[in-house]
This record gives C-alpha cells, structure tokens and sequence, in this order.
C-alpha cells in the first residue's frame, strides 16, 4: 500500500490514459465501421483497427503535440520568466544557473545522483536528460505520424483512383499540417493559459498553485 500511495499520481495518469487510449480505440473503430458500410465495404474488428494506420496516425499526432508542449516549455522557462508565475523562475534567474545552485560537481550533495558528480560529457547529458528525452520522443512522435499518416492518406487516395503520394509529398501538404497546428496551437494555448491564470487565481494544497494567501506578484513559489 505505501508503494502505491508513494506512486498514486503516476498510477492514476497511467490508468487514465489507458482507459482512453482504449476508448479511442473503441469510439474510433464504430466510427470507421459506419462510414465502412455507408460506403459499401466491410466492417473490422477492433484489434484491426487499432493496428491500423488510421489508428496509429491519429495516436501519434496527440502525442507529439503533447511532447513539443513539454520540450518547448523546458526550454524557454530556462531563459525566459513570468513574473507572478509559479510556473516561472524570478525575473533576474534567467539561464541555466551556477554549479552551485545546481548542485553538481563539488557541490553535489551525498545523496546526488552519480552523474551530478561527474564531469564532461556525463554531466551535459545528464544536466540536459529531461529536454533531450522529450524532445527525442517528440521527433519519434513526430515521424510516427507522418508515417501512419502517408499509409492512411494514401489508402483514401487509392480508394478514389487517385496516385497515392511519397513521404515527402505527404510531409508538405495540407493534410499533415492540418493535423500537426491543430494539436499544436491547442496545446500552446493551454500552456500560456496555466502560466497567465497561475498569476491570478488559486488551487488550494496543488503545487502546481500559489499558497492562497501569496501575492499576486510573488514568482516562483509552489503551494
């Protein structure tokens, strides 16, 4: 139980996106099987839909909107501030800060990570980890669509006797960024609109919160 409780957070997103993948999975199987027998051919299971590339395409698309989201906010809170944020640093911390204040090298303490205390290359990696992960699962994400995407748009094209085209081709139209700023704008907006309404308004007990009583003003501080 207290291995469950010290990972209740991580346990309860895992659950959900579960539920929801596979929900999505179930939601858009009818949805292709409908518009299977509107247009005359035949239904598929949902194991065959969710191996599919429509399936795999409209995964991949949320995925790498939601990783460009992340990477993008690693990146630009290091050197850029909000000030009333809790989601930011205090104006006048831009940048990547002494070794000291990251605790590394010297100045790591006895229960830093092994990297924390070395040097070179294994520092920069480490120091680096996070924005490297995300941004390496974004690109993946990335690719996965386009893909998926190229499968599944050439498959409508072939069904109205049209050539289908080259990844290239498909990469540079409509459709791929259509769906590519459509995830992306969203997400953005959601982003800015945590860090702006972070300034003003409160969660009681939530660390992604001010403390209720903490000045509008204050930057930086976590509930």
């Amino acid at each position: 139980m207290r291995r469950i409780r010290d990972n209740a957070l991580s346990i309860a997103f895992m659950t959900l996106f579960l539920l929801c993948l596979a929900g999505q999975g179930l939601a858009g199987m009818l949805g292709h099987n409908e518009q299977q027998l509107v247009e005359g051919g035949q239904p598929v299971g949902y194991l065959d839909y969710v191996t599919s590339s429509a399936f795999a395409v409209n995964v991949a698309e949320n995925w790498q909107s939601e990783y460009l989201q992340f990477l993008l906010f690693i990146l630009f809170t290091i050197w850029m501030v909000q000030r009333g944020s809790p989601e930011s640093k205090e104006p006048g911390k831009e940048g990547a800060e002494s070794d000291e204040e990251q605790q590394i090298g010297p100045y790591a303490d006895p229960d830093s990570p092994a990297w924390a205390r070395a040097r070179g290359l294994r520092l920069w990696l480490f120091s680096n980890s996070l924005g490297l992960t995300m941004g390496t699962i974004f690109v993946l994400s990335w690719l996965a669509q386009s893909v998926a995407g190229l499968a599944s748009y050439n498959a409508e094209r072939l069904s109205a006797l049209r050539d289908p085209v080259t990844w290239g081709g498909y990469v540079t139209s409509p459709d791929f960024w259509d769906r590519s700023l459509q995830n992306w704008q969203s997400e953005l907006l959601a982003v800015l609109s945590m860090v702006v309404l972070s300034i003003y308004l409160r969660q009681r007990g939530s660390p992604e919160s001010k403390p209720v009583g903490a000045a509008h003003t204050a930057t930086g501080v976590e509930g």
